[in-house]
């Protein structure tokens, strides 16, 4: 069978932040943290979703120490007054789950395209801003959900913005090359602090994810088409959330180690997460250093260690 959540460990005393736990992955990875004892922060842009969330948590593990709070990663004065607000409170757990794919051309308040703003720049600002909390839980991670679509694009470095040429699925590639090459690189600036910085990706599964772009790009045939492949192919929430709650929770994970489930679209669990194959330019140590320093003149966020 391999691991599933029944191997989660005893969290009691830990706090983790999910993004994105207002539906689908997020809330799977947020409830079932909950559910072995940590005290879960459902960060999510919709506050009637986050409070939904919240409740049918309570639903679900009426033990579950939780609560949400307001985060629009489309948005950096939101990440600004989420880790404000935040202040000294322990972290030992950080979830970038939330995210876009293949969305029509768009931009965040602060002007980035809107997949690579929020899938990368909203986490990047984020997780620098919560970094000192994290440096001083011991054992603690960060996990940053990416995709095996990354293949479709590495990162443009003349053209982070997609302003040039823009192609949704481009664009989305793109992105989720950046949250590798920023695991790669959050890992190496972590050597030798008691932080592990890992990647993993869901397979196909089952979430709002793969309609939301053909329902904002007004396709109800293209919706209609996503639909349906999720019914047929794709893996429920629960199977989809095993290999982030694996990098979250399981002993041994290596540093900018990269999981994804052994089989895609798997409906029920089979042999437990794996390491999936990787691009070989997400380990580009120049582009990933090139990539960092990018982030950081576009987020204001700077790398304090």
């Amino acid at each position: 069978m391999g691991w599933t959540v029944r191997d989660i460990p005893d969290l009691k005393g830990r706090t983790a932040v999910v993004t994105g736990a207002g539906s689908g992955l997020g809330y799977v990875t947020a409830r079932e943290l909950a559910r072995r004892g940590a005290r879960v922060v459902l960060a999510c842009r919709s506050q009637r979703r986050g409070q939904g969330a919240l409740e049918r948590l309570f639903g679900e593990v009426p033990e579950a120490r939780a609560e949400t709070r307001p985060l629009d990663l489309a948005d950096l004065a939101s990440v600004r007054a989420f880790a404000l607000e935040w202040g000294d409170r322990r972290l030992d757990l950080l979830i970038n789950n939330a995210g876009l794919m293949a969305v029509p051309y768009a931009e965040t308040a602060d002007g980035f395209e809107m997949q690579f703003g929020v899938n990368h720049l909203g986490h990047f600002a984020l997780t620098g801003l919560l970094l000192d909390r994290l440096v001083a839980s011991p054992g603690s991670r960060v996990v940053t959900v990416s995709s095996l679509l990354h293949f479709l694009a590495n990162v443009d470095l003349r053209d982070l913005n997609s302003r040039r040429r823009y192609r949704r699925w481009v664009a989305y590639g793109r992105s989720k090359t950046a949250n590798l090459l920023f695991t790669h690189e959050l890992a190496h600036r972590l050597r030798g602090r008691d932080v592990v910085a890992a990647a993993v990706h869901p397979g196909w599964a089952d979430t709002g994810l793969h309609t939301r772009g053909p329902r904002l790009a007004g396709s109800a045939f293209q919706e209609r088409l996503a639909t349906l492949a999720n019914r047929l192919v794709a893996a429920p929430p629960e199977v989809g959330a095993i290999p982030c709650l694996y990098a979250a929770t399981a002993p041994r994970v290596a540093p900018d180690s990269f999981t994804g489930p052994s089989v895609l679209g798997a409906r029920t669990p089979r042999g437990g997460p794996g390491g999936p194959w990787r691009a070989p330019w997400t380990r580009n140590e120049a582009v990933a250093a090139r990539l960092w320093r990018a982030s950081e003149e576009l987020t204001g966020v700077r790398w304090k260690g």
